[in-house]
């Protein structure tokens, strides 16, 4: 591969092979991006290729030293430093060269590859770089329209095949035209259009770290859903839907920061609920839709009203959803084992209890819902 390149572009194709060489997971596409990123700087000066390296070929924070030093092996010529064995290692050493048995390497040794042979096995874990909030909010975007949950509208539309109704005014319209023959007889089917989405977040203190990344899937979810309504619970109950349905993110979150007045404050998750219910309007918004809360059900006092609203809101939902930060998983490993006194009293009244740690767990379960359903 290398002897096709000019002469001058081989030392940044071959750089990143010594990284794949010494475990730095360096993609083809990152080799690419580090030559053209060289091409551009000019270079100027060594200190120019570093900076490239560096930040096309994402050495892990923990493994810079060691990606440092092989950058100065192979672009200075130096050498590393072996640490001086001790007396003890030697013996050991000489050990299992004199011996014909397999000794496992501890943990911590580093066993370079392209190195002399030896008869240890040496067994690595790989470590995939997670995807960041942006990626995953990108391919939610995309995949909502289509696997969002639907439901049967009330208009009909013509079909060739199946239908549960005849569609008996084009077959007058097809009558009318050929002198009273009718040759086909055309059913019709209820349309199917998405159904709503409401979305309850607590934004009290103790979900300080989580709130803005519901925020920025709930404007996510604005662009991708058809019909959409988002609610703050804390102290008080505050609808932010016209916030968040702006098309720039941050328009839409900086009119959120002004309209909720209760961030980080105490918890009256029932008290809020119970004012959403309280509205004929509001509690309109949750008949018949998927109805998710954002929340680690941390109550403060008595739950009772906590249970009381849940009930009443399950009767009006399609489906209620409680995803919580503080999800564990249960013993049998099926589904999560609640830890509040709160979570444990609703428990029987929502259709599923699930983790919400992270933005990447809810916008998977939001677009696993529709398949559930129907299985």
């Amino acid at each position: 591969m290398t002897a096709a390149l000019p002469q001058a572009a081989r030392p940044f194709v071959e750089f990143p092979g010594l990284l794949r060489a010494h475990g730095f997971a360096v993609a083809p596409e990152q080799t690419v991006g580090f030559i053209e990123a060289v091409g551009l700087l000019g270079p100027r000066s060594m200190g120019d290729i570093y900076q490239a390296s560096r930040a096309l070929l994402g050495p892990q924070p923990d493994r810079l030293d060691e990606f440092d030093a092989l950058f100065r092996v192979f672009f200075f010529g130096q050498t590393l430093a072996a640490p001086a064995m001790s007396e003890d290692e030697g013996d050991e050493l000489r050990v299992q060269e004199d011996g014909d048995s397999l000794i496992e390497p501890e943990a911590g040794d580093l066993n370079e590859s392209g190195g002399q042979a030896t008869k240890a096995e040496h067994l690595n874990v790989r470590h995939f770089a997670e995807v960041d909030e942006a990626t995953v909010l990108r391919r939610f975007r995309r995949a909502a329209p289509a696997r969002l949950p639907m439901r049967r509208a009330y208009r009909r539309r013509a079909t060739a095949r199946g239908g549960d109704s005849w569609n008996l005014r084009q077959a007058l319209r097809e009558a009318v035209r050929r002198d009273g023959e009718v040759l086909r007889l055309l059913r019709m089917r209820r349309k199917l259009k998405q159904r709503r989405i409401l979305l309850l977040i607590d934004v009290s203190g103790s979900m300080k770290t989580a709130t803005d990344g519901y925020l920025r899937l709930s404007h996510s979810l604005g662009r991708a859903a058809e019909s959409l309504e988002v609610f703050t619970l804390g102290t008080r109950l505050t609808r932010i839907t016209r916030a968040i349905r702006r098309r720039q993110r941050d328009q839409a979150l900086a009119m959120t920061s002004d309209l909720v007045s209760d961030w980080d404050g105490g918890t009256r998750i029932g008290d809020a609920l119970l004012a959403f219910l309280a509205v004929p309007r509001f509690a309109g918004f949750a008949r018949g839709s998927l109805v998710v809360v954002l929340s680690d059900g941390l109550e403060r006092g008595d739950h009772a009203a906590m249970t009381d609203a849940t009930q009443k809101l399950t009767r009006l939902a399609w489906r209620l959803e409680w995803l919580t930060p503080d999800a564990v998983p249960s013993a049998d490993g099926m589904g999560f084992q609640p830890q509040t006194q709160a979570l444990k009293a609703i428990l029987p009244y929502v259709d599923h209890l699930g983790d919400g740690s992270s933005v990447e767990t809810v916008a998977n379960r939001l677009l696993h819902i529709a398949r559930e359903s129907r299985s």
